[in-house]
């Protein structure tokens, strides 16, 4: 691979931008948010789109989402804030001197993907909050790596950030990018006198003083593997959770219940212990008032079903099913103004957030961690030359985290990236596909 040019690429307004030279203070939300930058990589076949096109409609797109163009900074009182400062995003490109077909396999990169996106900085304050690499093989085809920070924007808000890429590079210069939901400081407003009343000290953040709640192992320990579930086999659990249930089953709820239940079998638990996951929840529609879906940033909070080992294995799909949707009714209006309540009253004692993300290496089990990335489309990002022949993920560094995706082989299908402990993988691979 050679890099044949590193290049930070300002925003095109059209007209001057009306956060231009803000310091955009984090939110809670933020704050409890993964402090790192998120990798993702899409593979598109020649002819892919020229990166002269990519570069032109990224400055038109990032023109619509001007924190990405912003830099991480510290206050008077060392907190972060986003400076709105226009700086750009950092855009590499570089010529890798084989064939795409020869390294991408069944959906998979058969070489190193640390090479495939930006390096991640040493350290995150002055940063380029959005960096992308432009990886043009030999054949003209092209991977696209892409590394965003968190405390920007979430999985939600990076996945319309993309749609309006996308659009911007296939319309070209008529192309007027849809204006998001950019007020971070309304998603987050205490109440006049702030009255948390749950428990967030021990749930979104953690005191530092008593470390960690998990083992951390060597990462040789941890492995990671795809799992596809056809539409076909996503039908057929669908028609089993329903049984006795009037209510509709998302695939999501499905799907994680269904994987909760087996790979809880595979790593062969105390029946009598317990069992919990953590899933990410929108909280956007779930606020009051609500958060347009479109706006920018953080508005995540975590559900927690917990079940006996017993109970789990034994209870049907439609049983998990419902504990799943229990925890996640639990992150309703009243829970999110307490959590916004109690960030407030944090600030104003001067006490720092810790938030409770994993470290590298961390081993979850017997819990899990899940998020959905079911309604991100990433599987249909087109360009201009069509929809990316894959959508590669990083390697996940924590054993039990999982990721379900929409499947780019089959439609209605959907992937399942996971990290579990190397001793429990074949087990799991055995019995993944088993609705017994």
């Amino acid at each position: 691979m050679e890099i044949t040019s590193s290049a930070m690429l300002r925003p095109a307004y059209s007209v001057p931008h009306r956060l231009s030279g803000e310091k955009v203070p984090l939110t809670v939300f933020d704050r409890a948010s993964l402090d790192i930058f998120v990798p993702s990589m899409l593979a598109y076949p020649a002819p892919a789109p020229s990166n002269g096109a990519l570069k032109d409609g990224l400055r038109r797109a990032v023109a619509a989402y001007p924190h990405l163009a912003g830099r991480l900074a510290l206050d008077l009182r060392g907190r972060r804030y986003i400076h709105v400062n226009d700086e750009g995003v950092l855009l590499i490109e570089a010529a890798v001197g084989v064939y795409l077909a020869d390294v991408l396999v069944d959906g998979r990169m058969d070489a190193r993907v640390d090479d495939l996106y930006p390096a991640i900085p040493v350290e995150n304050i002055g940063a380029a909050l959005l960096q992308i690499k432009l990886n043009r093989y030999r054949c003209g085809g092209l991977v696209v790596g892409i590394s965003s920070h968190h405390h920007a924007a979430a999985g939600h808000s990076m996945g319309l950030f993309f749609t309006t890429w996308a659009s911007a590079v296939r319309e070209g210069k008529d192309f007027i990018a849809p204006t998001p939901f950019l007020d971070r400081a309304t998603t987050a407003v205490p109440r006049s006198t702030p009255k948390p009343v749950f428990d967030h000290r021990s749930v979104e953040f953690t005191d530092a003083c008593f470390g960690k709640s998990y083992a951390v192992v060597p990462m040789d320990r941890i492995r990671n593997f795809t799992v596809h579930f056809t539409a076909d086999f996503i039908a057929n659990l669908k028609a089993r959770v329903g049984v006795g249930v009037d209510v509709r089953c998302s695939t999501f709820q499905c799907l994680l219940a269904h994987v909760w239940k087996k790979i809880t079998a595979a790593r062969d638990l105390n029946p009598e212990g317990f069992t919990k996951v953590r899933v990410a929840v929108n909280c956007r529609s779930r606020a009051n008032p609500p958060v347009p879906m479109d706006f920018c940033g953080n508005m995540v909070l975590w559900a927690f079903p917990r079940l006996q080992v017993r109970e789990l294995l034994n209870w049907s799909h439609g049983s998990v099913v419902g504990a799943i949707r229990d925890a996640v009714a639990r992150i309703d209006d009243e829970y999110i103004q307490s959590f916004v309540d109690y960030g407030a009253v944090a600030d104003a004692g001067g006490e720092e957030l810790v938030a409770t993300a994993a470290d590298a290496g961390t081993m979850f089990c017997p819990d899990l961690e899940v998020d959905s990335w079911l309604g991100f489309r990433f599987h249909e990002l087109d360009f201009g030359t069509g929809a990316p022949s894959a959508f590669v993920p990083p390697d996940l560094p924590i054993e039990g985290l999982m990721i379900f995706v929409p499947s780019r082989m089959a439609k209605g299908g959907v992937d399942l990236f996971m990290a579990i402990a190397e001793e429990h993988v074949a087990s799991f691979e055995q019995i993944c596909y088993s609705l017994d």
